[in-house]
């Protein structure tokens, strides 16, 4: 919710993330934090499918490349990561829009109707159902890359330990570095395809229209 801001211009900003928080809790009620939430679950097991399935035979194929192992699994991982994205962005279309109503959650239209409505009013395009779909690339393709990259590079240098506990505490530690260092890096993606897909300033006009103008856009007027 909090990256769907239109700027400081926005009136109805938060200010922070706790205020954002509140704000939700106060005008929406605790069920104004789970809008938007059918759509995630129903993408949630063809985007692990898709990312892992793929994952593999990327790295299968890079094989025959004769790449550096550590390059190999980070092409691998950006590989499955452009082809997740193609999946799951027209549920994130849906989902942004759901959560960029700031009415009641029982007030609000059901994830299949807000469907239908987009692709009446603007089809199943760029422009539709699958608008942002740069930035959904950018945001899974950045991701996967790091993500596997950095994990199994590491994971191959650190020694295995014997102890199961000590073995459990290596690849959660890793896993959990991996995941931190690749979220930072492709936030900037994530909150460039939240403002295409959501709501714009002014009605009828588009400001956020492309990936990397939107993050022009907003280092230039938020930093």
């Amino acid at each position: 919710r909090f990256q769907i801001q239109r700027g400081k211009t926005d009136p109805t900003s938060y200010k922070s993330l706790g205020d954002c928080f509140k704000t939700i809790f106060q005008r929406e009620g605790l069920l104004g934090f789970y809008k938007g939430i059918f759509p995630p679950i129903l993408a949630e097991t063809p985007k692990r499918a898709v990312k892992f399935f793929t994952f593999e035979q990327y790295k299968k194929l890079l094989g025959y490349a004769s790449l550096p192992p550590g390059l190999a699994f980070a092409v691998a991982g950006l590989g499955s990561g452009l082809t997740e994205a193609v999946v799951v962005n027209p549920f994130e279309v849906v989902k942004v829009s759901l959560q960029a109503n700031r009415s009641a959650f029982t007030e609000q239209p059901s994830s299949f109707v807000q469907a239908r409505q987009i692709i009446k009013t603007d089809g199943l395009g760029l422009q539709g159902l699958n608008k942002g779909l740069t930035a959904t690339l950018g945001r899974h393709g950045v991701f996967n890359m790091v993500y596997f990259g950095f994990y199994f590079n590491v994971k191959n240098i650190l020694p295995v330990s014997k102890d199961p506990n000590l073995e459990f505490l290596r690849k959660f530690g890793i896993g959990l570095v991996s995941g931190t260092i690749a979220s930072i890096i492709n936030i900037p993606f994530d909150v460039a395809k939240s403002r295409i897909q959501g709501p714009q300033p002014v009605p009828g006009e588009i400001k956020y229209r492309t990936c990397f103008k939107t993050m022009a856009t907003v280092y230039k007027e938020e930093g």
